[in-house]
């Protein structure tokens, strides 16, 4: 049992904008009163719900390659040595296992959702996040590229469609569903890709990226999944694409959908000497279009490591900068490149997504629709969250920033013309309770009775990503797990499922099929439940 007494408490799930009350646990939730137990003096003290990452990439053979991809960077990053209480790892931008819920739960996040895991490799991926301590979890499974579930959408056969959706999903055990550049990978293995919504996919007579997304979106709504479609949208990264990713919103007008680092989805300009944001365009679609949400995808200067299943922009990356590049090939469901990259403040294109990302966090005016992330690692690592805080509440931080930038980027930016800040309470959205609500996990992001006890404890002071970046206290699931700095417990992490019915027969339906075109048989393609540790499964729920 534990009381927090005293702090000034920060839970815009239960609507409390830094009142002074008591905080209670017992048996790893949020209660109403405890008699006895430890007590925490946090006089002075800012409490928050822990944070929750809704959309990271931590675990899996795409980050394993990354990891081996960039050597360089192991030997300069931050290094955990061996204790009685934590194990050994590396930081960096593409940090080790144990490393990652280290530095996540140091920096007060408490919960993270790995945002594209190929069926085919799940088994190696849930194995990934089992190591990773501390912070609870959950995944979801690659489907917009799926070739099987394509040939159903070309045929117009929704009802299998939906069936299959359903079986990889069990079979990859994921929380939901995620697409990325639909139909764009399955095209770039034969040579081609796939920008335009309404066009018909290489290898099919009418399929279009449009019709997959939609399809999707659908299947998400009618399963009862509690996170809509996930969606990186076509076109990503490059000059212009305003306009595919406006299309792409009208397209899912009437269905759930978050769109995965917008940031990246919000450039005007012809080409890369002329590229510019759009960011103003975007936020004025989602300020009057309630219901769908984002995550930024922010990018911070200096050097990462890129990757994503939308193999023909890697491909494009590798050919702009000429830096290591590899891929992967996931057989008929996906794919996966993997380029490091430097964002200068001096490089235009940099300079814009810069901007952009924090723009869009600035502009779009309801902080319960877009979040904090930067597409860990693409944008930025994760530990850098605290940078993009101290941004978004200091106009002037921000202009003493700009100044970095080349003068002629700023006229084709919205930053200079924006003076908003945000507060601790739209910090507390943002970060935590925001993405909460958009996963559909009521029981994260909030101090509420009946919530996890999940709590992150700050010291105010003037250096606003200092007092981020290292809180006093951080406590997980009722237990003191950081302690100024000191890791004092590493508990096992939770994994969040989703539970949805199929039927039955869709086995009968797929099994000639796996044993046609797969290199695993059917029989040892699904992960086993027991291969979770501490699952936590949730049922669908009613979507109206």
């Amino acid at each position: 049992m534990l009381r927090i007494t005293g702090g000034k408490v920060f839970d815009p799930a239960s609507g409390v904008d830094g009142q002074i009350q008591d905080i209670c646990i017992r048996d790893g939730k949020i209660v109403d009163s405890v008699e006895g137990g430890q007590q925490i003096d946090a006089s002075g003290l800012l409490v928050f719900p822990g944070g929750v990452d809704v959309h990271t990439h931590v675990a899996g053979g795409a980050m394993n390659f990354a990891r081996a991809m960039t050597p360089e960077d192991h030997r300069r990053a931050r290094a955990f040595i061996r204790t009685k209480t934590c194990r050994s790892g590396l930081g960096g931008f593409a940090p080790t296992t144990f490393a990652t819920g280290y530095l996540y739960a140091g920096m007060g996040w408490t919960t993270v959702n790995e945002a594209a895991v190929p069926v085919l490799s799940a088994r190696h991926t849930h194995e990934e996040l089992n190591d990773i301590p501390i912070v609870d979890k959950s995944c979801l499974v690659l489907m917009a590229n799926n070739e099987t579930l394509l040939d159903l959408l070309e045929t117009g056969d929704y009802e299998t469609a939906k069936q299959v959706v359903a079986w990889y999903l069990q079979a990859a055990k994921a929380y939901g569903i995620k697409a990325v550049n639909a139909g764009g990978v399955a095209a770039w293995k034969k040579g081609h890709d796939a920008k335009q919504l309404t066009s018909s996919i290489a290898g099919y007579s009418k399929l279009t990226p449009g019709e997959i997304i939609t399809q999707l979106a659908r299947i998400v709504d009618d399963l009862g999944l509690p996170h809509p479609l996930h969606l990186h949208c076509n076109n990503l990264g490059a000059p212009g694409n305003i306009k595919t990713t406006l299309e792409t919103l009208k397209h899912l007008e009437g269905h759930r959908v978050h769109i995965a680092h917008m940031q990246y989805h919000a450039y005007g300009g012809d080409d890369w000497d002329t590229i510019a944001s759009q960011s103003a365009q975007l936020a004025e679609y989602f300020n009057t279009h309630p219901g769908t949400t984002t995550d930024a995808g922010a990018v911070l200067f200096g050097d990462s490591v890129t990757i994503t299943a939308d193999g023909p922009w890697q491909h494009l990356l590798y050919q702009l900068t000429g830096r290591k590049w590899g891929n992967l090939d996931v057989e008929n469901e996906t794919g996966c490149g993997i380029v490091p990259y430097t964002y200068k403040p001096s490089n235009r294109v940099n300079a814009v997504q810069w901007a952009v990302g924090l723009e869009l966090l600035l502009l779009i005016e309801d902080p319960w629709r877009v979040f904090l992330t930067t597409d860990h690692p693409n944008g930025a690592c994760f530990w850098r969250y605290p940078e993009i805080v101290h941004l978004l509440m200091s106009a002037d931080f921000r202009r003493e920033c700009m100044q970095s930038l080349p003068d002629k980027v700023k006229m084709h930016i919205k930053l200079p013309e924006i003076t908003r800040e945000y507060s601790l309470y739209e910090i507390a959205i943002i970060t935590s309770a925001g993405p909460a609500r958009a996963l559909g996990m009521p029981h994260k992001g909030s101090l509420a009775v009946g919530s996890d006890a999940d709590v992150v404890l700050y010291t105010p002071q003037q250096d606003v990503a200092a007092m981020f970046g290292h809180p006093r206290y951080v406590i997980k699931g009722g237990q003191m797990v950081i302690d100024d700095g000191d890791i004092r417990a590493t508990p096992e992490g939770r994994e969040h499922l989703v539970e949805v019915d199929f039927d039955p027969g869709i086995e009968d339906f797929l099994r000639p099929r796996f044993e046609a075109s797969y290199s695993m048989s059917f029989d040892n393609y699904p992960v086993e439940i027991e291969r979770i540790a501490a699952p936590v499964i949730l049922p669908p729920k009613s979507v109206l």
